[in-house]
């Protein structure tokens, strides 16, 4: 079931890719997040373990006035919880206005998410799919650069992984 839907929300992100009306229109953009996460997993010394650390991640993704998508690649190590883990996703974000403005914009958005993850704690190492969704805002900072700051949540189908949350701060540059 868990891979039906992500089947089905990774084939939703790449149809809304798709779409765009003018790809002339379209900004391609390059950047880094950084992130207060949270996973609840098993470890070998408790079942159900919050472990919570410093996500750091690479994107590069497109967006115009109405939408983005992106490709995320993350990584995650809690020395402290014995808990670490490596995620790829496609992101899909929608903007809930339309903002004529180029640049010194504010739009918020939301958005669904699907990937991939292996994680790793003393004695497991499972992979397994990622399904969830995101809501934030963007800030355009300049014509070239813009910020984003976003709450994201995935649920997992492996074994010992239920789901991974993270508060996120972006950088992109736009070219």
């Amino acid at each position: 079931m868990v891979k039906k839907v992500a089947v089905a929300l990774s084939c939703l992100v790449l149809g809304g890719t798709l779409h765009a009306a003018d790809l002339s229109e379209v900004k391609k953009f390059i950047g880094i997040e950084v992130g207060a996460a949270k996973i609840q997993a098993d470890t070998w010394l408790v079942d159900d373990h919050e472990g919570d650390d410093v996500e750091l991640g690479l994107r590069l993704g497109a967006q115009n006035d109405q939408w983005r998508t992106m490709l995320v690649f993350d990584y995650f190590d809690s020395s402290d919880d014995d808990q670490n883990y490596e995620k790829g996703l496609v992101q899909f974000d929608y903007y809930l206005f339309n903002n004529e403005s180029e640049t010194f914009s504010f739009r918020p958005f939301i958005g669904i998410n699907a990937g991939y993850m292996n994680y790793e704690s003393t004695n497991i190492d499972e992979s397994g799919f990622l399904y969830g969704g995101q809501a934030g805002f963007i800030f355009g900072v300049t014509e070239h650069f813009d910020i984003d700051v976003m709450y994201r949540y995935s649920l997992t189908d492996a074994a010992h992984t239920d789901h991974v949350e993270s508060v996120v701060l972006g950088l992109n540059y736009l070219y």
